[in-house]
């Protein structure tokens, strides 16, 4: 049976609109007008009307992890997964979700994982989620690795709501003060610039001419400029998500970058120890374990990486040497596994290393979000500076001319 999302009219000329599962089209307007509904259009759950090829449609960020809560709930109850979801869809709080979840109910009755059948359904699914959510389902504790999965997503959306708390402040300085200096720069400055060389033959201060020359380039030009750089990084961006020797190579290097590259190798560490320690208490072997933690990570390149180790592990080599030779892994996790593997306590190591983790990316997150508010005001307070220097320089060079 398929679920198929229509909209309608009813005899009594009312629209009516909703959710009906059928073998085919054909029944589904079939039981429509059995119901007395004339159908307008009728397209399969979670799709997009009036195009000409369906696309996916976009699952947000709140609304994937109230999702997985409630969805972790019911499992946690003792519901299999398709009458889980049933009763999501007919629940009223999900409104327009409801057919995109059909849509994953539907592919899930037709053999597919419900990671697969997530990425199939939605758009916005990252890998980190699809991976982490493979593995719940192979280690038969998907409703713990769903609660996991929503927690840390809230903790994500906390941090990028925080962030952006902060910048709303220096934000709205920096707007008004590019506003200023380019009113004062781009029409005042070089108006009394010229008066200055034609009545009273008083140079312009250098400082002056150049934030006159800086104003001029972005009045005129900031624009196009902008639309030119943002142009650049969409096309840069694109090229490098359809190659993968690239998108691999762009992955590595995001590693070796100042600040953000420890931040990066901190996420790496704890997604991949998280799914590592849930896999192999749910039973998984330990080569699928590190392939599915690996893809959890993210990160292309990591990924790489573990794959090729976990064969080197399947020939002998130790987990701990064959982390080692993984650089964001060589620092410290590669440690918490030797230990683990010669007290023969693996899986209880591999947790701890991920409390540890999680304690350093807190950490990270938040001396950085300490630093950046002052730091953002310091740039904005300098800008300011060099603005207000410009226009008071050429005043006090008149003044003593006329002294």
């Amino acid at each position: 049976m398929t679920t198929f999302e229509y909209k309608g009219y009813d005899a009594a000329g009312q629209a009516q609109k909703g959710l009906i599962e059928a073998p085919d089209l054909k029944h589904a307007r079939e039981k429509l007008v059995e119901a007395g509904v004339l159908a307008e259009w009728i397209i399969p759950a979670g799709s997009r009307p009036g195009r000409l090829f369906f696309r996916r449609q976009r699952f947000s960020v709140e609304h994937r992890i109230e999702f997985y809560q409630e969805l972790a709930a019911l499992l946690r109850a003792g519901l299999p997964l398709v009458p889980a979801l049933d009763i999501l869809i007919q629940s009223p709080d999900m409104g327009v979700r409801r057919p995109l979840l059909a849509n994953v109910r539907d592919r899930i009755r037709e053999g597919s994982s419900l990671a697969e059948a997530l990425v199939g359904a939605a758009c916005g699914i990252s890998p980190h989620e699809k991976a982490v959510i493979a593995a719940g389902e192979r280690a038969a504790a998907l409703d713990q690795v769903l609660e996991r999965l929503a927690e840390f997503m809230e903790e994500q959306q906390r941090l990028r709501e925080k962030i952006l708390t902060a910048l709303i402040y220096p934000a709205i300085l920096f707007v008004v003060a590019v506003g200023i200096a380019v009113g004062l720069l781009g029409f005042a400055v070089p108006r009394l610039g010229r008066l200055m060389m034609d009545q009273t033959h008083v140079a312009i201060p250098l400082l002056t001419r150049i934030m006159i020359q800086a104003g001029h380039l972005v009045a005129v030009w900031g624009i196009p400029i902008l639309g030119l750089i943002v142009a650049a990084l969409a096309y840069l961006g694109h090229r490098i998500r359809r190659d993968p020797v690239r998108q691999r190579e762009a992955d590595r290097r995001c590693f070796q970058l100042p600040i953000v590259g420890r931040g990066y190798a901190i996420l790496i560490n704890l997604r991949f120890a998280r799914t590592l320690s849930l896999l192999l208490r749910g039973g998984v072997p330990l080569i699928d374990s590190l392939v599915l933690a690996g893809q959890s990570t993210g990160s292309v390149w990591v990924s790489e990486l573990v794959v090729k180790e976990a064969e080197a592990v399947r020939h002998g080599t130790s987990l701990a040497e064959a982390l080692r030779r993984i650089p964001p892994f060589a620092a410290s996790l590669a440690s918490w596994i030797q230990v683990g593997e010669t007290g023969g306590s693996l899986d209880r190591m591999i947790e701890n290393a991920a409390k540890r983790f999680q304690h350093q990316w807190d950490r990270y997150l938040t001396r950085r979000l300490t630093f950046l508010e002052p730091a953002l005001i310091i740039l904005i307070g300098g800008f300011v500076l060099l603005v207000v220097l410009s226009i008071l320089l050429p005043i006090m060079a008149l003044n003593r001319s006329l002294i």
